[in-house]
């Protein structure tokens, strides 16, 4: 039996997608390190045009690299899309009509394909090694990294005879189309590789496993993906993806070809693809600092799209209502902490008062401020201080530094080194003019407490507004910057505050 010829590639005619065809978008990471920014930004733009044109996300895992592959990965991808709230309508978890959703579990399904190809002709044994293509190339004056250069494509019987028995083991290469290979990119516009351009490429290993090569794109065709939207870097392998579809449809497994959309890389600091060693890129490390989901899914969104040229703020809702790939820009998008904290303080600030009260609790625990379960004290400081901050951090992880000194024993505070620098000469003074006029109040106010230390201090004393209180906030928190001074000492209480300036004043 002599191999197919290269009339047997895949004929060039598949039907397009039909626009009247239900959108069916697909995330499908592989369960390697830890969730980081660019791939959480290609979900939330699959999830927001499912959720926007009324179609369906398809979460699966590519998990057939078992040397990288963990479980505590994969755990982490779920952790990841619940806590931002991105919801999928089949896959992992939760089922569907294409189970099973992960790659290491649908073996049977490949070798199926594989032998469908084989018969096809789509597909050729191919025993060259590496070293006999670079060989090959150097003897012909070519560039020795171009690749596989196509000899095993007409390989007689007698050559596959003598290779088999010398012992080699061949890989399934399938075989590229000799025509340039055109397509609309969804985000880029027309894009056209030259025939000769991508070389014929491995599908299944010489021991049988199929190559990710392979079973991305039966796994997209046997789910009826409509749209397959990825990142940039996999733009160089799409030809790959279109020759395969061909295939695949001539033996009857895929319907249509797919449109495709590549979404824009995420630079880092000097302009560099983020990479998943920037701290940048660490989806967790976002939300250790206090990062909420509302804020973070705002700033991902703006990583390659807007809502308006002059709206930077705007809800999920907004987002799946106003979500088109088409929109998209092809250029760059880079992460800017600052402008991501800024939008995350924005969402902050528009959190209902309770909710914002009920999401500092863990990170107030993880400071080891309050227990699994808040005292009653605890809760009545925290329902009391969290509006006092509320309006004042960008990042949740802020609030334990701003509160702590509420939830310390009065000789537990401690006092920051640049508090003391900028307290006055004359400190005890000021400090002991601030008893005399707080030890008298008997209606203990936010407005009594100012009105008594304001005549006290910026009156009588005629130090400056702007520092009159520095040494009363110094004592009360430790701290040069606190929440609001008058309304933390009413937290406090009187006999609390006046034990923490009284013991501030004998240091």
């Amino acid at each position: 039996m002599t191999t197919a010829s290269a009339s047997n590639a895949a004929p060039s005619v598949i039907p397009a997608v039909n626009a009247e065809t239900p959108v069916r978008v697909r995330f499908c990471p592989s369960p390697t390190g830890t969730p980081h920014v660019g791939l959480i930004r290609t979900a939330l733009f699959n999830w927001a045009y499912a959720r926007h044109t009324g179609g369906k996300l398809i979460f699966r895992i590519e998990d057939t690299d078992s040397a990288r592959d963990s479980e505590e990965s994969y755990h982490q991808l779920l952790d990841a899309l619940k806590w931002l709230g991105i919801n999928w309508d089949e896959g992992v978890e939760v089922g569907g009509p294409h189970e099973p959703y992960r790659q290491s579990q649908r073996g049977d399904i490949y070798q199926d394909v594989i032998a469908k190809l084989k018969a096809g002709g789509h597909v050729y044994e191919s025993y060259s090694t590496p070293e006999e293509i670079e060989a090959r190339h150097k003897a012909a004056g070519r560039d020795p990294k171009l690749g596989y250069d196509g000899f095993d494509r007409h390989l007689t019987e007698e050559q596959l005879a003598q290779f088999k028995a010398e012992g080699r083991e061949a890989v399934l290469r399938l075989r590229m189309p000799d025509e340039d290979l055109t397509f609309n990119d969804l985000v880029r516009g027309e894009i056209t590789f030259k025939a000769g351009s991508v070389p014929d490429f491995a599908v299944v290993r010489a021991n049988g496993a199929p190559l990710y090569t392979l079973v991305n794109p039966v796994d997209d065709a046997l789910m009826g993906i409509t749209h397959v939207l990825r990142g940039e870097d996999l733009l160089s392998s799409t030809p790959r993806q279109i020759a395969l579809y061909r295939a695949l449809y001539a033996i009857g497994v895929a319907e249509y070809m797919p449109e495709f959309g590549h979404l824009p890389y995420v630079m880092g600091q000097g302009n560099k693809k983020l990479s998943k060693r920037d701290p940048e890129s660490s989806l967790f490390l976002h939300r250790e600092r206090g990062f909420i989901p509302e804020g973070l899914l705002n700033y991902l969104s703006l990583l390659g799209w807007s809502l308006s040229a002059d709206e930077d703020i705007f809800t999920v809702e907004q987002l799946v209502a106003n979500f088109d790939i088409h929109d998209v820009l092809g250029n760059p998008a880079r992460f800017d902490i600052k402008k991501a904290e800024a939008i995350n303080g924005t969402h902050v600030r528009m959190l209902a008062p309770e909710d914002f009260k009920q999401r500092l609790v863990p990170y107030l625990r993880a400071a080891g401020f309050v227990g699994e379960i808040l005292t009653p004290r605890q809760e009545e400081i925290l329902a009391e201080a969290a509006p006092l901050v509320q309006e004042r951090i960008t990042l949740l992880g802020e609030a334990p530094e701003m509160l702590a000194f509420l939830f310390k024993a009065d000789d537990a505070i401690d006092v920051a080194d640049d508090a003391r620098k900028g307290l006055p000469q004359n400190l005890e003074e000021v400090l002991d003019a601030a008893l005399a006029a707080l030890e008298p109040i008997t209606d203990w106010t936010a407005e009594n407490i100012q009105a008594a230390l304001k005549q006290a201090l910026v009156e009588d004393l005629g130090i400056k507004p702007r520092s009159a209180f520095g040494p009363v906030r110094t004592a009360i928190s430790g701290r040069r910057i606190s929440p609001p001074l008058f309304e933390s000492m009413v937290i406090l209480g009187k006999d609390s505050s006046l034990a923490r300036v009284r013991a501030f004043r004998g240091q």
